[in-house]
Order: structure tokens, then sequence, then C-alpha cells
């Protein structure tokens, strides 16, 4: 168990069409927006012993770099790559090459979902994934990452 006076860096990514929460298909992601489940997401990483940053982006480059900068700047990554975790070997490529420790997040169940959205490229350079709990995904992971780092 670490010392809570010792926080670890954990870098929260989202990916494309994240920033739509509360607006795109609300029966599988709800109402509430993105910017209020971060508040919720730093409280209960603070209350875990963490130092949270959050990065947003529709762009995989962009996600590219926040993963390859994390080796500097964080101790552990949370990712919810939306879309991108179906098809982006760049991605996957990134967190393997980091070697922090990850988790695959999904809000929605992925395996309910459309045939395609059900193979993710980055689960197996992840220590875990958890998916279909929506915002509670994430702080699910936040508590399975107390044991990782």
């Amino acid at each position: 168990m670490k010392n809570k006076l010792v926080k670890s860096r954990l870098l929260i990514i989202h990916g494309p069409n994240i920033n739509l929460f509360g607006v795109r298909d609300v029966a599988i992601y709800g109402k509430e927006s993105l910017s209020s489940i971060n508040r919720q997401i730093v409280n209960i990483a603070r209350n875990s012993g963490f130092d949270c940053k959050i990065f947003q982006s529709n762009h995989e480059g962009e996600i590219i770099d926040a993963i390859q900068q994390s080796k500097e700047e964080a101790d552990a990554i949370i990712i919810n790559a939306g879309a991108y975790s179906h098809y982006s070997i760049a991605i996957r490529d990134a967190i393997e090459a980091v070697c922090l420790p990850c988790i695959e997040v999904h809000c929605s169940n992925i395996f309910k979902r459309e045939e395609f959205r059900k193979k993710s490229m980055i689960s197996e350079v992840c220590a875990g994934v958890i998916a279909g709990f929506g915002k509670e995904s994430y702080f699910l992971a936040i508590k399975a990452m107390e044991n990782l780092v």
C-alpha cells in the first residue's frame, strides 16, 4: 500500500466524442456533462491518494502525445479511448511503450453494442478493462489503480 503522504500522479485520458457527454446519445452515455464527471473524478482520485490530470482530445496524435508525455508526468493512466479503442494500433503501441500501469475504461458495455465495438486494440496492453457502468467505470478504475501503483 502506498504512503498517502506521497501522492501518485494519475493521467485520465478521454478520447473522441467524450466531450459530448450529456448531449450525445443520452440513452447510452447519460445526461451529465463531461465537466461534471471530471470534477467527480478529481475528487475521487484525490481521496484515493492521486494527483489527477485530465486530458481530452478528438485527435489520435494528440492522445498519443499525451501518452508519451505521461512517461515523465504520471505514474499511471486511465484511458477511455472511445472509438480509437477499436482500431488504433498507434495508441496501443504508445501505451505499451511507456510501461505505466494503464486501465481501459468504457462507459457503455461494449459487448452489448455493435460487433465492431466488441474488440479492443488496447486491452492487451492494459492491466484491465472496466466497461458498462457509466461514469462509475472511471471511479472503479481509480479504485483498482490504487493497487497497481
